[in-house]
């Protein structure tokens, strides 16, 4: 296939086996292209990389170039520009410190025991609804201080915005979409904010209304958009990364059985998930300025998408790329990204990822999908993930 101008992005609903061969034909043919909508993508590793560490030359604020609606507006790290990013982040990273997301560390245990108790000891089921997806909404409402009642809730908003499809990048009809789709977990955040500011108690959304560093705070709207994005982009990362990690391990068998031999490769075996299998694959910039990469000159305020998921398969940067080795190093990979805009929540993903992985070590001998029920995965959305629906398997337990 020669790509062109007209070429269009693949659907992941195979699980991303045609958008990683497209991704490695447009590398090597057109690492930077501009699609049909006037959207630039950028491929290879290094110009991935000279991308996300530019703030200056390729803003996250998308408002530049499109009508923006609430989830594009203040205390939304993902879409601020220096110096609001900056002061931003250094109050986001006060509440949501390395201490508070470690703490979670026995509780997420417990969780991800109760879940598969719930099974009855069934050697067959699907993984995401039994695990995966629940538990990152179980552990990010215990962290925000929500009611364990609400779960079906937000479990229903984060599947809304997860349907929002993406087409063109630059319709602003997508932004009123996802508002639409949110508008009444924002709500939902916004009483619990008040609540907190008059109340407040051991919990996220409590630090986040009194943290303070240099004298400022953060307003109620800055609280609010950093729970949702909490609570969306946290519980959809989570879901991806454990899902994908065995959809990895089915691939690459062996490596289960190395991981319940030595249990100090799994920090190793998951980034290396992350590299192989990314699940967000892209991220969004715009240029301020007419800057020239990959041969190409790409004029200002134009929509600029960076393939994660692209830059982590570059064999320029990653020997064998296509082949998942749990024992890589270096691994620099971009999956939380790069720069200033390295995922605040990148701990606590990663965080459950060893936890989950390690309980289905210790609870099963083999874990394998069901070769019966083939997964069914999220075609392109708004979101940009690479991950399943569901995920059926068959267990060994080892008691």
């Amino acid at each position: 296939m020669t790509a062109s101008p007209s070429t269009i992005v693949p659907s992941t609903q195979d699980g991303g086996h045609i958008l990683l061969r497209w991704l490695r034909e447009m590398r090597d043919e057109h690492p930077v292209w501009r699609d049909q909508y006037g959207t630039w993508h950028v491929f290879r590793h290094s110009d991935v990389v000279r991308v996300i560490s530019d703030p200056h030359l390729f803003s996250s604020d998308r408002g530049r170039t499109m009508p923006v609606g609430q989830q594009f507006s203040a205390g939304n790290v993902l879409r601020t520009d220096p110096p609001r990013h900056t002061a931003l982040r250094r109050l986001i990273s006060a509440a949501f410190s390395p201490t508070v997301v470690t703490g979670l560390a026995s509780r997420m245990t417990e969780m991800a025991h109760e879940l598969l108790d719930a099974t009855g000891g069934a050697t067959e089921f699907d993984l995401v609804s039994t695990l995966t997806y629940p538990l990152p909404a179980m552990v990010i409402a215990e962290l925000l201080g929500l009611p364990a009642s609400d779960l079906g809730l937000f479990q229903h908003w984060v599947d809304r915005a997860l349907d929002v499809k993406q087409g063109d990048p630059t319709d602003s009809q997508l932004n009123q979409k996802l508002d639409e789709v949110t508008k009444d977990l924002i709500a939902y955040m916004f009483k619990h904010c008040t609540d907190r500011r008059a109340h407040p108690r051991q919990d996220l959304i409590s630090t986040l209304t009194t943290v303070q560093a240099d004298g400022q705070g953060l307003t109620d709207e800055e609280v609010v958009n950093f729970s949702v994005l909490l609570l969306i982009a946290g519980h959809i990362s989570a879901t991806g990364l454990l899902g994908n990690t065995l959809v990895c391990l089915d691939e690459y068998p062996q490596v289960w059985t190395e991981l319940r031999a030595d249990r100090s490769l799994v920090p190793a075996a998951l980034e290396e998930v992350l590299r192989y299998r990314s699940s967000v694959t892209q991220t969004f910039r715009v240029t301020t300025a007419a800057t020239k990469l990959g041969g190409h000159v790409i004029p200002a305020n134009a929509p600029v998408t960076i393939w994660l998921l692209s830059a982590n398969r570059d064999e320029r940067e990653f020997p064998d790329p296509d082949h998942f080795d749990i024992h890589r190093s270096p691994n620099h990979h971009l999956a939380f990204g790069h720069g200033i805009h390295f995922c605040i929540g990148q701990l606590l993903a990663r965080l459950e990822g060893k936890v989950v992985l390690n309980v289905l070590l210790d609870r099963y001998a083999e874990i394998r999908l069901n070769p019966a029920l083939p997964s069914e995965f999220y075609d392109r959305n708004i979101i940009a993930i690479l991950t399943a629906r569901n995920i059926p398997v068959i267990v060994r337990p080892t008691w």
